[in-house]
């Protein structure tokens, strides 16, 4: 039975994904009609189309392959310059050009993109990231107001007894492994610890940080205990390695105590949300950095047989069997329900982050060119020199073939991997 509901929640969320995408182009379409831009097609999925109507002068419709959508705008590129040089550059961009105005007609002229306004351009183009950050703000201030989430507290849960080096069948603490600075101050379980080094400990990250910039030097502890403050003996914090999330493969020292806390169901607001998802957001640019050498290593460890790591990025057909897992855990239905919208909200933010790089076929390529003609034509006023004219767009679709194509590429590879060596979370 878990194995049914893992598949129908999975499926649901892969559903829900291709909603979310929809909602996406929809954050294009709505701007692009309200400034008078034609809109010949929108649709959900690639590939041969399996139903569509017409309204208004744009074709719905969805496509066989469930993987994505596009909504089309016209003139997305200018016309060509008669003095453009005959390169085999220029003459790529024009074969993309002439294809898009062979639809194009007298009747259009002023209904075409690259004859909008630089900030209707950039409202166009940002309305679907718009769109997934909406979702994503959404889906999170629903769990975090009705549900709340789980944060580690100041309080300790319990403590690590001794430092064991390496790996060993038995985990057990021996008179040859040392004790751990949280032991050796005497923290007990209970304890809420309210200051370190001096400096007043108002949450938990805060802690966390000054105990790893702390490295190996002293370090005291005030506790309240059975409701009076106590001041435990001078330590000093180990020194460990952790992997350095800046540098793939590198290593960074941290200081650390040897303190398990306790977590506690917090709910919150809109700030609150806000918070995490900047802080979400930092992690997903930090991924998209990463994401060639991680899709790499994925391709490795899938050649010779190691385990998936748990940093590795996912398809949306892993994100789907893991939302699957995810809803037939054995917690309360409200967790899991919670689980499965964080994850969707995850994704939604992930795809805003991702749209945002600066290249094409992504919205951020259309966004700093618009950027680009609206410095350019600025520079032109201040300077007295004639207007340049809109930037040749479709000079950028050699670019577009190449990122579209890598972006392809590792989703395949990703699929794969995701079906041969998941990643296993729970």
């Amino acid at each position: 039975m878990d194995t049914l509901w893992t598949v129908v929640f999975g499926l649901l969320f892969f559903a829900l994904l291709m909603a979310s995408v929809a909602l996406h182009e929809i954050g294009h379409l709505l701007p692009a009609k309200l400034f008078g831009v034609r809109v010949p097609q929108y649709f959900v999925g690639f590939g041969r189309t399996l139903w569509s109507t017409r309204r208004g002068g744009t074709e719905y419709g969805v496509k066989l392959f469930p993987l994505g959508g596009f909504v089309r705008l016209l003139g997305m590129y200018p016309p060509a310059r008669p003095d453009a040089p005959p390169t085999r550059w220029q003459r790529i961009a024009d074969d993309a050009r002439s294809v898009e105005w062979d639809d194009i007609v007298p009747a259009d002229d002023g209904a075409l993109f690259y004859q909008k306004k630089t900030h209707q351009k950039l409202i166009i183009m940002a309305g679907g990231i718009v769109m997934n950050l909406l979702i994503s703000f959404g889906l999170f201030w629903g769990v975090t107001g009705l549900y709340g989430t789980w944060q580690d507290s100041t309080v300790v849960h319990s403590i690590q007894a001794c430092v064991i080096a390496g790996q060993r069948a038995d985990m057990t603490c021996t008179p040859d492994d040392p004790p751990t600075p949280a032991a050796q101050a005497g923290l007990l379980a209970g304890d809420r610890i309210v200051a370190f080094n001096g400096t007043a400990i108002t949450d938990y990250p805060q802690l966390t940080a000054l105990i790893r910039a702390n490295l190996d030097r002293e370090a005291t502890l005030v506790v309240e205990r059975d409701g009076q403050q106590v001041t435990l003996p001078t330590v000093h914090t180990r020194l460990r390695t952790i992997a350095d999330p800046d540098a793939p493969g590198g290593a960074t020292p941290i200081g650390s105590l040897g303190v398990i806390p306790t977590a506690e169901l917090v709910r919150g607001g809109p700030g609150e949300v806000l918070a995490s998802m900047a802080g979400l957001t930092a992690q997903s640019v930090s991924a998209i950095a990463q994401f060639p050498v991680k899709v790499w290593n994925v391709v490795a460890d899938m050649v010779t047989g190691q385990p998936r790591s748990l940093e590795s990025p996912i398809s949306i057909v892993g994100a789907s069997v893991v939302a699957g897992q995810a809803s037939v855990l054995e917690v309360p239905a409200a967790a899991r329900a919670a689980m499965f919208a964080s994850l969707l909200a995850s994704v939604n933010l992930f795809l805003a982050v991702f749209n945002l790089v600066p290249l094409p076929p992504l919205d951020g390529g259309h966004i700093a060119g618009a950027l680009w003609e609206w410095l350019r034509r600025t520079v032109a006023r201040a300077t007295g020199r004639p207007d340049p004219g809109p930037v040749d767009t479709a000079k950028m679709v050699p670019v577009a073939y190449a990122v579209g194509g890598f972006i392809l590429l590792c989703g395949v590879v990703l699929i794969v991997a995701d079906i041969v060596s998941p990643v296993k979370i729970f």
